[in-house]
């Protein structure tokens, strides 16, 4: 077989596996749960990356950060983050939500470790791009040493700490009382049944909670809030080069994980016996009745159009005059932060 031969077999095989190999990659990103779990993924990255980047602006650069900044750095990194992903996964950016929609039936357990695992990827990779980023600035700080308590410390860039005038169990409350707020204030900004924010304005609305939380209670604890803000950026510090102590600082790296999903199903579960039940819901016909529709979302779910709405799990029934005595759980969106 000659050289031109073997070129042009070569040139007939890369035409028959190339569409073959597309066909199927596309095939791979349409199905439901490998979209879910890129929006969650490329979500939380960017929330991440806003979010942390302006604590290191904060810890690092004099007067070029501020505590105000890094409430504005996460809040509208959550609002960029709806406004990816909230159409496709509910943009959740939160276990603690993720959690709480599980919990409450809102969505299938079965999604919650694709979910989670998007969120802890996008996590991670976003402390691993600040830190490249401010790289230099780290080592000039700390002197090239990097230190998770002390003047010059830098593993609070990444993730929280307890300060000193705070106990282990104070802090434990403190987290599920904020995200018990964050979780009450969601369902009330995305419940159709109640007094929602405007359409398409869910994400700035969303984004401005988040810095009210900072602002108003974030001194305390630093208001993780979050696992899926929390425990991966720790992660990334501990193989970075802060060691262990990242973790065992005041025993504090456990509280961000289990306080956040406690205090967002009590939220949610206050928020329905003492707003929802109130609210009478007029019933709903479809042009094809089913016993359920369950989109399976939490905030913003998935829609025939691209304008970010909430939904909730609403029984199908003919019109009759008796309303439901209990309004479904409307869709909560994610959040997180420092």
């Amino acid at each position: 077989m000659t050289q031109a031969d073997r070129k042009k077999r070569s040139t007939r095989m890369s035409k028959m596996v190339t569409p073959s190999a597309v066909t199927r990659m596309q095939t791979v990103l349409q199905k439901e749960m490998v979209r879910e779990f890129l929006a969650e993924f490329l979500s939380t990255f960017v929330m991440m990356v806003f979010g942390l980047g302006s604590v290191a602006h904060m810890v690092l650069g004099d007067k070029m950060g501020s505590f105000l900044g890094v409430n504005l750095g996460f809040g509208f990194g959550v609002t960029m983050g709806v406004h990816m992903a909230g159409n496709i996964s509910g943009a959740h950016m939160n276990a603690a939500l993720t959690f709480t929609n599980c919990a409450l039936g809102r969505m299938s357990w079965k999604k919650f470790p694709v979910y989670v695992l998007g969120q802890f990827l996008g996590s991670f990779l976003a402390a691993a791009t600040i830190y490249l980023l401010f790289y230099t600035a780290i080592i000039d700080y700390s002197g090239g040493s990097l230190t998770v308590t002390g003047p010059t410390a830098t593993a609070n860039i990444f993730a929280t700490y307890l300060p000193d005038h705070m106990t282990l169990w104070r802090g434990f409350l403190d987290e599920v009382l904020v995200t018990g707020m964050l979780q009450l204030c969601l369902l009330a900004i995305t419940d159709k049944g109640n007094n929602p924010a405007l359409q398409g304005t869910q994400a700035l609305v969303i984004g401005i909670l988040v810095v009210i939380i900072g602002v108003s209670m974030g001194m305390n604890t630093g208001y993780a809030i979050n696992p899926s803000r929390d425990l991966p950026p720790r992660f990334f510090t501990f193989i970075a080069g802060w060691g262990t102590q990242v973790f065992s600082t005041k025993d504090w790296w456990w509280v961000p994980v289990v306080a956040p999903p406690l205090g967002a199903y009590l939220g949610a579960i206050i928020y329905l016996i003492f707003i929802g039940s109130s609210i009478q819901q007029k019933p709903q016909i479809l042009e094809t009745p089913s016993t359920y529709e369950d989109h399976g979302t939490p905030v913003l779910p998935k829609t025939t159009s691209h304008t970010p709405v909430t939904s909730s799990l609403t029984p199908v029934s003919v019109p009759n005059n008796r309303p439901s005595p209990v309004p479904p759980l409307s869709d909560s969106i994610c959040l997180e932060h420092l």
